[in-house]
């Protein structure tokens, strides 16, 4: 009788996770541009007429304010950057007239770092300073998002006054760093 061969067969089973990568890197060049962008909503004239009196020895009447317009913006810093803020100023003062001007805290769909409204301002020639602290921001677009904007008017010296008939006032807003 031959003999009884036996034979064992062994296999192994290795894993290839065993010899596969685990880690991995990448360069991904990213771009975020510096941004500064403003605007007032909606577009459109603001129309403010004083009101003569019906009875003698009483004065003309400045029309109730107006809170029409937004300033909404966009704001992208560079690096280290100067955070801005938005001025206004007027092309022209009329005499005995006060025009006057305050922006609201923002609101609506925005987020960042938004601005800071001054108190109320009285506006001539020279740019006075609206909102500040404006800083990686945005706003929303259009009415109901930003900064609200109250406009009034008011005689100030009543020996100043002069009658003037649509008299264009151009209210200029600038951002800035």
């Amino acid at each position: 009788m031959s003999g009884l061969k036996i034979s064992f067969f062994i296999s192994f089973i290795i894993p290839c996770s065993l010899f596969s990568q685990t880690t991995g890197n990448r360069t991904v060049g990213i771009t975020l541009p510096v941004v500064t962008l403003m605007d007032i909503e909606p577009a459109g004239t603001v129309i403010m007429n004083f009101t003569a009196p019906t009875e003698a020895g009483k004065p003309v009447l400045a029309p109730a304010a107006n809170t029409t317009k937004w300033i909404n913006y966009t704001s992208a810093i560079s690096l280290g950057g100067l955070a801005r803020r938005i001025t206004a100023s007027v092309n022209q003062v009329l005499p005995g007239i006060d025009i006057k001007i305050q922006a609201a805290s923002a609101s609506g769909t925005g987020g960042g770092t938004l601005g800071i409204p001054a108190a109320q301002i009285t506006l001539n020639t020279t740019s006075k300073t609206l909102i500040s602290g404006i800083g990686g921001a945005f706003t929303g677009n259009g009415s109901n998002n930003g900064h609200r904007l109250t406009i009034s008017i008011s005689s100030n010296t009543y020996g100043n006054l002069s009658a003037t008939t649509n008299t264009p006032i151009v209210i200029t807003f600038t951002i800035t760093e």
